[in-house]
């Protein structure tokens, strides 16, 4: 926690000059008087000033763009983060060069489990529950229209041999693109399979 100590003729100078220092509103920081404000003898002869404490509050979202900054310079990457807010939290864009491919892994597999973590970071400052969601290079996008793709390739298969897929297995919200894509189809259904980590998506024809 940074903490900084300020004084002034009155308890609001000493609490403004604080602010002042982090550039930061008042709802941004705890304040600890030290001392009150005396006017001493005569209003001059001994007189002291008001001494406050002020703590600041950290920030959710700027600790979990912290967090973002901290992994992407321990992985020796120079990455430039775009935080905009959603409806129940945070989102976060990550450029870069192409190097930025080892932050998305796999099927994005690191991407989500940085977002995974900078969920707990984020909600470890948070007194209500923040939602955050990580994207690099506008990769969920882009995955998502390849799953969806697959997704109808796959249906069309299945119409043809009449025999049901089993899809290589997936996380949780890269199912529910399968089944959103699909849950209307006239010819096929999905349901899902197994346990995490190896839950998978089944389709196969409608009976």
């Amino acid at each position: 926690m940074k903490k900084i100590i300020a004084s002034g003729k009155t308890m609001n100078d000493a609490v403004q000059k604080g602010l002042a220092q982090w550039q930061v509103s008042e709802d941004r920081v705890r304040i600890t008087v030290l001392e009150h404000p005396t006017k001493g003898l005569f209003g001059l002869i001994g007189a002291k000033e008001a001494k406050v404490e002020l703590e600041l509050i950290p920030d959710a979202a700027e600790e979990t763009e912290k967090f973002f900054q901290d992994v992407a310079r321990t992985m020796g990457l120079s990455v430039t983060i775009e935080r905009r807010q959603a409806r129940d939290g945070w989102v976060y864009e990550l450029s870069g060069g192409e190097d930025l491919g080892m932050l998305i892994g796999r099927r994005g597999q690191t991407l989500d489990a940085l977002q995974y973590l900078a969920n707990i970071v984020a909600n470890r400052y948070s007194d209500s529950h923040q939602r955050i969601v990580l994207d690099a290079e506008n990769f969920r996008e882009r995955r998502r229209k390849t799953l969806e793709e697959l997704a109808e390739r796959l249906a069309g298969r299945v119409i043809r041999t009449r025999k049901e897929v089993v899809l290589e297995p997936m996380s949780p919200a890269e199912r529910k693109v399968i089944h959103a894509k699909l849950q209307n189809h006239s010819k096929v259904r999905t349901f899902s399979k197994g346990d995490e980590p190896y839950r998978r998506v089944v389709i196969s024809v409608k009976s």
